[in-house]
């Protein structure tokens, strides 16, 4: 295996660094919240116009095919900016959920409309604390009923892919039985909803068992999401340090102030490492997914927790006002602690996936 990018791989964050970096400034992200917006729908389209939308979509379905390290360069860029869009929900998970365990039909229906940004859809698994239930709701003759929280991103998605039991079924949520009720969230720029499914229409897909293998291959874009999110709270606090004065001397000058921002970049290069390792894996050695995945994920939980905390720390009073930048960060950090199962789940996971440890863990 390589241990750097391709150097198509390097273009492409270029392009999306580019288009991100234009397009999503602090000010943006502001202005969305004070209106109360779910989403820059703006930035979504022109995602999906570069053809982003479709990086891990297959040709045939009207994507560009690429592999799980494209998808997740793309990801680390979104990271970084703290883009709002619902990217993970509707790429990361829902259409490889349907790549992997849809019916060609429903392959041919759906796909391409994720790919294209016309069809937005949402990953509805929790049912409160834990990463994957799927027993709250039932599906019974086409009807699907019960209900699912929180669930990312469902304020504006069209479609739902709701875990029901060992499986999954494609949900429509425009349909007469569905009801969605916004919840209160921390991250106000990633809202999350209660869906509550009353004889809605539903459609199970073919594909099932597979919930462990697409939780590891989103714990690994989630992983390179938080990669993103660090090395952008490590440059913010390296540039505030530089400039901000302290009893005539330089911020950067004072030994613990150089420790803080070092112990940042050493975990986010270890968390970067892990993200490439298991991206790779994701694609070309499915064997080491279960171990990379889990420590992918735990060592961007503890990169990103890091950064985001020290980041305020760096900037003093100031970092904790709404007008400085860092609680962009501060937010989304929190959130991506317990998305998708928090620590002790994914150190569980990856006990039960070392060699000689299966079903040690409790």
């Amino acid at each position: 295996m390589d241990f750097d990018l391709s150097d198509e791989q390097k273009m492409l964050a270029e392009q999306a660094r580019g288009l991100l970096a234009e397009r999503t400034p602090y000010d943006n992200l502001r202005k969305l919240i004070d209106a109360g917006a779910e989403w820059d729908e703006p930035l979504w389209r022109e995602l999906a116009e570069m053809g982003f939308l479709g990086a891990n979509i297959p040709e045939a379905f009207g994507g560009l095919g690429m592999g799980e390290l494209d998808l997740g360069v793309i990801q680390q860029e979104l990271g970084r900016v703290n883009a709002a869009v619902p990217f993970f929900s509707s790429i990361v998970l829902a259409a490889d959920a349907i790549r992997l365990a849809g019916s060609e039909a429903q392959k041919d229906e759906w796909l391409p409309k994720l790919a294209s940004g016309e069809v937005i859809a949402c990953f509805a698994s929790a049912e409160g604390p834990g990463p994957l239930l799927g027993q709250g709701a039932s599906l019974d003759g086409g009807k699907l009923t019960g209900t699912k929280q929180p669930v990312a991103d469902a304020g504006v998605a069209n479609l739902a892919v709701v875990q029901v039991g060992d499986g999954l079924a494609l949900v429509r949520l425009d349909q007469a039985g569905v009801t969605r009720t916004r919840l209160d969230s921390f991250d106000q720029l990633r809202p999350h909803y209660r869906i509550d499914f009353d004889g809605a229409g539903a459609e199970a897909m073919p594909g099932r068992g597979l919930l462990p293998l697409l939780l590891d291959r989103a714990a690994v874009q989630a992983a390179f999401e938080a990669v993103g999110a660090s090395e952008a709270c490590l440059e913010m606090g390296l540039a505030y340090v530089k400039e901000r004065q302290m009893f005539g001397r330089s911020l950067s000058s004072y030994q613990a102030i150089k420790h803080k921002l070092s112990d940042m970049a050493v975990a986010n290069e270890v968390a970067k490492s892990n993200a490439y390792f298991a991206g790779w894996a994701a694609e070309a050695s499915p064997d080491d997914l279960p171990a990379a995945a889990s420590a992918a994920r735990l060592s961007a939980i503890r990169a990103f927790e890091m950064a985001a905390r020290e980041n305020l720390q760096v900037h003093g009073g100031i970092g904790y006002t709404f007008e400085a930048n860092c609680h962009f960060y501060y937010r989304r950090e929190r959130l991506l602690a317990v998305n998708l199962g928090n620590r002790g789940y994914w150190a569980d996971r990856l006990l039960d996936a070392l060699p000689g440890a299966q079903g040690k863990a409790a």
